[in-house]
């Protein structure tokens, strides 16, 4: 994890990228809706939200195995477990769109309203849907950088197993924003977190044997 801060941090064209994409997809929407006169409603706001923490985790994710060379997962293979490998991008991937993920929320709230009603359901729902995407894509980024097209690969892969779990957060995220109370939420939730532990046990188990491929 500390490699990949200080790499990303030496590196931060990426970065600058992805806030770059979250910026201006917020000012689109406020161009479409705010300066026409209209109000942007909560279930687009919703789905816009969503849609562009999608994509941004695409990006975001995809270039965790992508960017390491040959010489260098040579060089973990002796000197690291490939479950310390595997956890390390999971956690690091996590923590990054969760940064990602509240800084477009802020954009949203300054740009376009705050239509959440009960945000700590939001932001926590949020913070399971960052946890979600990171330890989904960082295992479908792991099968990719073993493929020749991994970029195809990569979309082929995440997004069908992305869907569910979508579905999931459209749904609590309009709980928060109709302002319901936690309990309304809970199976959602509880399913939830039942993912990501299926998706990061998966993850340990079965990327040794990617790992030696």
């Amino acid at each position: 994890m500390q490699k990949d801060f200080r790499l990303e941090w030496r590196q931060r064209a990426a970065l600058n990228g992805m806030l770059l994409y979250v910026s201006s997809t917020v000012f689109v929407c406020y161009l479409s809706f705010s300066l026409r006169g209209g109000q942007l409603p909560a279930p687009a706001w919703n789905a816009l939200f969503w849609i562009v923490l999608l994509f941004s985790a695409v990006n975001a994710v995809a270039k965790g195995f992508l960017q390491e060379s040959r010489g260098r997962m040579l060089y973990y293979y002796t000197v690291v477990r490939p479950q310390a490998v595997i956890l390390a991008k999971i956690a690091y991937n996590a923590l990054l769109l969760l940064g990602l993920a509240l800084v477009a929320f802020a954009l949203y709230a300054v740009v376009l309203g705050n239509p959440v009603q009960n945000v700590p359901l939001f932001v926590g729902n949020v913070l399971l849907g960052a946890v979600g995407f990171a330890g989904t894509l960082t295992l479908v980024a792991g099968i990719a950088a073993k493929a020749t097209n991994s970029s195809t690969l990569m979309a082929v892969l995440g997004f069908p197993l992305m869907v569910p779990m979508l579905l999931l957060l459209i749904k609590i995220s309009k709980n928060a924003l109709d302002g319901l109370e936690f309990e309304a939420s809970r199976s959602s939730l509880l399913t939830l977190v039942a993912l990501n532990l299926i998706v990061g046990a998966v993850s340990y188990l079965l990327f040794p044997f990617l790992w030696r491929s």
